[in-house]
C-alpha cells in the first residue's frame, strides 16, 4: 500500500474491537487478526523498524488492501477470527490452537428430537446453534425452553406406537412438566414437531415469528374456553420478549458464504466505508392519504433479514403527507433508543427514497451525534444510490450484487411498512371504530362486541334489533349503523 493509502486507512479506522483482514494484490486473504482497538492494532503494523522480524516485514510488504469487521466485544472478535482463519487459511497466520470451547445448542434428528448442549460441532444431520459467547445466554435460553417448550433430554430410543401399547411410564421429567412424554405415547410426532419448530425459530433469533405462532394458539384456546392453556401461552409470550431483549447472537452464521462476503466487500468500497456493512438497517414510511403514518426499520445481518429486530413507529410529530419529516422522526426515535443501550448500531443505514429523504435522515443522526454512521438512500425506478450532498449518485448495473443486496433491504422495508400499516388499520377498525362514535365508550364497545361478536355482525342488524341493547335506544342505534356503514368499508389508499 502507498503511504497515502495507509494514512487514509488508519485515519478512518474505529477505536473499537473487531477483525482485520489483509489481502495481497491478487485479492487473496493473507492474514486475519483480532483487536481490542482496530485503529491501534492495525497502526502498529506500519510502525515496524529494522528490529521487526522477517516474517512481519514480508507481511507488511505484501499488503495491498485491508478490510475490517467491527464486533461488539473482544470475545466475539476472538470467535470470528477463528472462523475466518478456518475459512481462508491465510498464509501468514500461525495455526490457530483454539478448540470449539464455546457451547452450541444441538437439536438431534429423528421423530422426537432431543435438545442437548455440546462443545463440539459434529458432522451429523443434527441442527447446531451457536457458538454462544456468553454461557449465561445459553443458560437463559435453556431455562426458557425447559419451562415453556420442553423437549426430551433423555437418549432413550422411542417407538411411539410400541410405547403406547406397552403403557410405558414416562420418567420424572414428564411429571415435573419438563417433557411431553413421547416415550409413553403421550404426544403425537406432529404435535411434538410443532414444539420443535418453535424452539428452532427461537434459536434462529426469529422471536417475532414464534410470538405470532403462539398468539394464534392463544386466541384459539380462548375461543375454545381453554383459559388455562391461553394463560400459559400468554406467559410464554411475555417470557420470550423478556429473554430476547438481550443480545443473544452468534457473530458469524455457519452458512455464511463467499459470495455474500464479496458482496459486502464491494459495498464497503463503493460507499467508502471504513468497516464492512455487517449489519444494515433499512427504513421506509407507509400512510393512508397522510393519516395513520407509520415508520419502520428492518435489519439485515450478514446479508440476511433478522425479523426479531424489526421495529415500527407510529408517527407522532408530523401532520399530513410528509415522508421527509416522517423519516426524520423514525430515524431519531430508532437510534435514540439504540443509544440507551437497547441494541447495537448498524454499519450502514439505508433509506427508501431520494436525496431529500437522505438529508432528513442525516439531520436526525446529526442531532443524536451519530455522524460516523454511513447512510445512503436508494431511489426507485432508476435505482440510484445517493450517498452524500453535492455529488453524483451511484449508478450500478442492475446485475451488480451490491445493488441487489440494497434492493432486498429496501423491498423488505417497504413490505414491512405496508404490512405494519394494514395490521394497525385492521386492529383499529376491529377495536376502536365503535369508540369513535359519540356516546359510545370502551364499556359500550365491549358490551356490543361481546353480544354480537364482531362489527360485521353489528352492520347486519336492523336499527330495531340494535336498539334492544340496554342503553342504546333507537336514536343511538341509527347513529351507530350510519357511522359504521360510512367508515368500515372505506377504500384503502396506502402508500406503495
Amino acid at each position: 500500500m502507498t503511504r497515502e493509502a495507509v494514512k487514509k486507512l488508519l485515519k478512518n479506522l474505529p477505536d473499537r474491537p473487531g477483525i482485520y483482514l489483509m489481502r495481497d494484490d491478487t485479492g487473496t486473504v493473507i492474514y486475519v487478526g483480532k483487536a481490542k482497538s482496530l485503529k491501534k492494532r492495525v497502526s502498529s503494523y506500519f510502525r515496524h523498524d529494522s528490529f521487526a522480524s522477517p516474517r512481519l516485514r514480508k507481511l507488511v510488504d505484501s499488503i495491498a488492501d485491508i478490510s475490517v469487521i467491527r464486533t461488539e466485544s473482544e470475545v466475539e472478535a476472538l470467535i470470528l477470527e477463528a472462523k475466518l482463519i478456518r475459512k481462508y487459511r491465510p498464509f501468514f497466520n500461525i495455526a490457530l490452537k483454539m478448540s470449539d470451547k464455546y457451547p452450541y445448542i444441538k437439536i438431534t434428528e429423528g421423530p422426537f428430537p432431543r435438545i442437548v448442549v455440546t462443545r463440539q460441532r459434529g458432522k451429523d444431520k443434527a441442527l447446531y446453534f451457536g457458538p454462544y459467547v456468553n454461557v449465561g445466554d445459553v443458560r437463559a435460553l435453556l431455562r426458557l425452553i425447559e419451562r415453556y417448550f420442553p423437549l426430551r433430554i433423555c437418549a432413550r430410543d422411542i417407538d411411539p406406537a410400541a410405547a403406547a401399547k406397552k403403557n410405558v411410564r414416562p420418567c420424572l421429567h414428564h411429571s415435573l412438566g419438563r417433557c411431553l412424554g413421547p416415550c409413553g405415547g403421550l404426544v403425537t410426532p406432529s404435535v411434538y414437531q410443532e414444539r420443535v419448530d418453535d424452539v428452532i425459530l427461537l434459536l434462529q433469533g426469529q422471536s417475532s415469528e414464534v410470538v405470532e405462532r403462539l398468539r394464534r394458539r392463544m386466541d384459539k384456546a380462548a375461543r375454545n374456553l381453554a383459559f388455562e392453556e391461553a394463560g400459559r401461552l400468554r406467559d410464554t409470550i411475555r417470557a420470550i420478549w423478556r429473554i430476547t431483549r438481550q443480545r443473544i447472537t452468534s457473530p458469524l452464521r455457519e452458512d455464511f458464504d463467499g459470495d455474500m462476503w464479496q458482496c459486502l466487500n464491494r459495498l464497503q468500497k463503493l460507499l467508502g466505508m471504513t468497516v464492512l456493512p455487517w449489519r444494515i438497517d433499512g427504513f421506509d414510511i407507509s400512510h393512508m392519504s397522510g393519516k395513520e403514518t407509520y415508520g419502520v426499520v428492518v435489519v439485515f445481518e450478514q446479508g440476511v433479514p433478522n425479523r426479531s429486530l424489526y421495529r415500527r413507529f407510529k408517527i407522532r410529530t408530523v401532520e399530513g403527507v410528509d415522508d421527509f419529516r416522517s423519516i426524520q422522526e423514525t430515524v431519531s426515535r430508532r437510534y435514540g433508543s439504540t443509544l440507551k443501550g437497547n441494541e447495537p448500531l448498524p454499519q450502514l443505514v439505508l433509506i427508501d427514497g431520494g436525496p431529500i429523504q437522505l438529508e432528513f435522515a442525516k439531520k436526525a443522526l446529526e442531532d443524536l451525534g451519530l455522524t460516523e454512521l454511513t447512510v445512503v438512500s436508494l431511489a426507485k425506478e432508476e435505482e440510484l444510490i445517493y450517498h452524500s450532498s453535492g455529488t453524483e449518485p451511484l449508478r450500478l448495473d442492475f446485475s451488480d450484487p451490491a445493488l441487489r443486496l440494497l434492493q432486498r433491504v429496501r423491498d423488505e422495508s417497504h413490505r414491512f411498512a405496508v404490512e405494519s400499516h394494514r395490521t394497525s388499520r385492521s386492529a383499529r377498525l376491529r377495536r376502536s371504530l365503535l369508540e369513535d362514535i359519540p356516546g359510545i365508550g370502551k364499556h359500550r364497545t365491549a358490551q356490543l362486541l361481546g353480544r354480537f361478536g364482531s362489527m360485521g355482525n353489528i352492520l347486519n342488524l336492523s336499527p330495531e334489533e340494535l336498539a334492544t341493547v340496554p342503553g342504546i335506544g333507537p336514536k343511538l342505534a341509527g347513529q351507530i349503523l350510519s357511522f359504521l356503514k360510512e367508515n368500515a368499508h372505506g377504500p384503502s389508499k396506502e402508500k406503495d
